[in-house]
């Protein structure tokens, strides 16, 4: 295929196979996209090339779901987004010059970190404070150009509230889509964003919408407590499936 010029069979079967589950998993979750799936490609592709498609397909996402987000997303969720635009270029220029090899062992313990996160004791209602939501954005902004996964500060900031589920899983996705539009234009303003990784993302795209069509149907079928165990089981197997390929 002319179109995807540059990877080999092997690197398109493993782009294909990850991005299946992991927008399985998104659908469910309202997360876990870039967290899964930035370790696998990240080990058949470049950490850059792995961040940009991923932000790719995740930007894409988000667009299909702006009506959800609007409506049942948190107001914190915007906050944080701007916010990840703000920090998104400086992750981006940190991984460019980052060695591979350690881009992809840091890239797999910023999934461990997100695990253990969300093993804290579950909090109140209650919307934290501005120090603690900016601190939120900020690092999720971060962690958008170094490892397209803002998850490890977002996830447990909503997840490890009282809140209902849709608002939570809303907000996410709001604050997700925001941080892989950050991720794609930085990408470009830094000149690292070339026309392969583009198709790529654009050609596994179909297979992102049919994943999250298939997880969110699930989503509507398992109770509360059961969902926030996908979670953290999603958010453990990732981080140790990415340290026991590296190992």
């Amino acid at each position: 295929m002319e179109f995807l010029d540059g990877f080999s069979a092997a690197q398109i079967a493993v782009a294909v196979a990850a991005t299946l589950g992991a927008a399985f998993i998104r659908g469910l979750t309202g997360f876990g996209f870039g967290i899964l799936l930035v370790p696998i490609l990240a080990l058949a592709l470049t950490p850059v090339e792995a961040v940009l498609s991923i932000n790719i397909m995740a930007g894409l996402l988000a667009l299909t779901e702006i009506r959800l987000i609007l409506r049942e997303a948190e107001r914190s969720a915007f906050v944080i987004g701007a916010l990840v635009v703000v920090a998104t270029a400086p992750g981006l220029m940190l991984l460019n010059a980052t060695p591979a090899n350690l881009a992809r062992l840091l890239i797999a313990l910023i999934a461990l970190s997100a695990f253990f996160a969300i093993l804290l004791p579950k909090r109140g209602a209650a919307q934290p404070g501005p120090i603690t939501t900016g601190a939120v954005g900020l690092s999720a902004g971060v962690l958008t150009g170094f490892a397209a996964m803002p998850g490890p500060p977002v996830v447990p900031y909503y997840v490890g509230r009282d809140i209902p589920r849709m608002t939570a899983k809303a907000s996410m996705i709001g604050i997700f889509g925001i941080s892989a539009m950050a991720g794609i234009g930085s990408g470009a303003a830094i000149g690292v964003l070339q026309w392969r990784i583009v198709v790529l993302g654009l050609a596994l795209f179909p297979l992102v919408m049919l994943g999250n069509w298939a997880g969110s149907l699930a989503f509507g079928k398992v109770s509360d407590p059961v969902w926030r165990g996908c979670v953290g089981v999603v958010l453990g197997a990732a981080a140790i499936a990415a340290l026991v390929k590296l190992i």
